[in-house]
């Protein structure tokens, strides 16, 4: 059974996690640990944590689930850290949004009899901006918490039970879960994540330098252009780690889609863009 949980990075999703856990019931110890201490403050006031961790190590060496809300390399980082000093009363898990470095670091670190469990996850969960102020009960109720978990890593049998029972917390707080491959996720999230946030950065940054002086653009300017361009509040320290750990799959989304805006481009008076409608229409409709 978990009893202490240990949230380092009380942003968005880590304020959330604990929301969400105290909305599902969890009746254990929830102990956070930010890097500055205002997004901490504001976890504790909101009553996601319980109380404020001054060492991130330490707080993790007395929970027996850590949870990484931090971003990648900072996740990464983590990782090395804890990986010497938790043993196999220990579980690891993390809420990044590439997983192939952090699933391969965590092979290489952990899930081994004597040492720590690790459960590479990503709830498909967030909003454009950050901030435990921010965080909500509900943000990850009815979405889906990607796990890229092998299996096949031989693990203490404390372990098993500590990431059998996380699964079970993650489906109680709302989320369904689901399995990928680690290669195939960041495949996957390149084109329904990653590509979406970029496009919604270049037009936002584009519309600025063309016409964001334009007096008339918040009258002209409708639900439509709000919806395309919401992402682009998002701010890059969000989404820098995300360009570096998934660069490959992020270039082949965006070149195809310029082939594709270039298609378009190129038969604004023929009968293929009425193809590429029915094309679009065709995937709205299986969503």
């Amino acid at each position: 059974m978990i009893e202490r949980i240990a949230i380092l990075g009380t942003g968005l999703l880590g304020t959330s996690v604990g929301l969400a856990l105290r909305a599902a019931g969890f009746e254990g110890t929830i102990t956070g640990w930010n890097r500055g201490t205002e997004g901490a403050q504001a976890a504790l006031k909101m009553g996601a944590i319980d109380s404020i961790a001054a060492d991130g190590t330490e707080a993790a060496r007395a929970a027996q689930v850590t949870v990484l809300a931090v971003p990648i390399y900072a996740t990464l980082d983590w990782m090395e850290k804890l990986a010497r000093v938790l043993g196999e009363d220990h579980m690891v898990t993390d809420v990044g949004s590439t997983k192939g470095q952090i699933a391969e670091a965590a092979g290489r670190l952990f899930n081994t009899p004597e040492r720590a469990a690790f459960l590479p996850g990503h709830p498909m969960a967030g909003k454009e901006r950050g901030g435990a102020e921010l965080a909500e009960a509900g943000l990850f109720r009815g979405a889906v918490w990607l796990f890229t978990d092998d299996s096949t890593w031989e693990r203490s049998p404390n372990g098993a039970a500590l990431v059998k029972g996380w699964r079970e917390w993650v489906t109680t707080m709302g989320s369904k879960t689901l399995d990928l491959d680690p290669a195939r996720h960041d495949e996957l999230v390149a084109w329904v994540s990653h590509l979406p946030q970029f496009v919604a950065t270049a037009l936002s940054a584009v519309l600025e330098e063309e016409v964001g002086d334009a007096p008339e653009l918040k009258d002209v300017g409708g639900r439509g252009l709000r919806e395309m361009t919401r992402l682009g509040a998002s701010p890059y320290s969000m989404w820098r780690d995300i360009a570096y750990t998934n660069t490959e799959a992020i270039e082949l989304a965006l070149h195809t889609l310029e082939q594709r805006l270039a298609h378009i481009r190129e038969n604004l008076r023929t009968p293929e863009l009425r193809d590429e409608f029915e094309t679009a229409n065709k995937f709205r409709q299986g969503q």
